[in-house]
């Protein structure tokens, strides 16, 4: 079995969602094989090969995800239905299902040791702060389908991102991008009338700012300037220049409009012109 490209993308192909998202990753799995295959001169040091770090991506994928689930003691039908639909996302054919699932069951037992398998992790993705972060994505996403990212879970998941030097505040960057995409940022906004208003207001803006990576004390220049960041960082034209696929142009387009609804609310909350 070849984890490369296929899995890899498919992986990839999660953050934008189901069954179409991991389409659009297969086709970032063949530029993920064609650049292991011609590594940039800036690659001054040794890395693990692309083979040996998919494979271990998904064993740890699957393994961490079952040692989150099991954090508060018990593993719920919903965290199990949570891994399903992560594996269904990434079209896993039957075979690949089955060692999956054993990977999560692994994770699951007493006997799993965490701080070796980030070990091995934090090997396989040396130099690769990108796939960290998808890492981290793919168990923030179960995790929030499992339980709502709550209590020892998020203690969990926290473990793992400092063990992989993620920082907290991008972890509730993250948090918050995946919020807005389940649609919690839009139905708080379409609710705002009910009962809790104010406490839902409030959390809204939380979100934004969390979402332009800027504190709620930050001022007027420096939010202006995080929002002309974020933008450039997701632009579509810039990503479809540095090689992103036709086909994951409106993902980009997605994620922009996220930027910008989190501008012009925190804009309209301060009263910005």
């Amino acid at each position: 079995m070849r984890w490369t490209g296929k899995v890899f993308g498919g992986v990839v192909g999660l953050l934008t969602g189901g069954f179409p998202g991991a389409a659009i990753g297969a086709l970032l799995g063949h530029l993920f094989d064609h650049a292991a295959e011609e590594p940039g001169e800036d690659d001054t040091r040794a890395r693990v090969p692309p083979a040996e770090t998919a494979a271990q991506f998904f064993r740890s994928t699957f393994r961490i995800m079952g040692h989150v689930a099991k954090s508060d003691g018990r593993v719920s039908e919903q965290e199990i239905e949570a891994a399903r639909s992560v594996m269904a996302s990434l079209r896993l054919d039957p075979s690949q299902v089955s060692m999956a699932i054993e990977e999560f069951t692994h994770g699951k037992q007493r006997t799993f040791d965490l701080a070796e398998e980030l070990a091995a992790l934090r090997k396989a993705l040396a130099g690769r702060p990108d796939l960290v972060r998808i890492f981290m994505e793919i168990q923030i996403r179960a995790a929030l389908a499992g339980n709502n990212l709550e209590h020892a879970a998020r203690r969990a998941v926290n473990r793992v991102a400092m063990s992989l030097g993620v920082s907290m505040f991008e972890i509730a960057q993250i948090e918050a991008v995946l919020r807005i995409r389940r649609g919690d940022f839009r139905r708080e906004q379409a609710t705002s009338s009910d009962g809790g208003a104010a406490a839902r207001s409030a959390h809204q803006l939380e979100l934004a700012y969390q979402v332009l990576g800027v504190s709620a004390n930050a001022s007027d220049e420096e939010v202006v300037k995080a929002y002309r960041r974020q933008l450039s960082r997701h632009h579509p034209d810039k990503l479809k220049a540095n090689g992103l696929p036709e086909s994951m142009i409106e993902h980009a387009k997605e994620r922009t409009q996220q930027i910008i609804e989190a501008y012009e609310l925190i804009r309209e909350r301060r009263g910005m012109s």
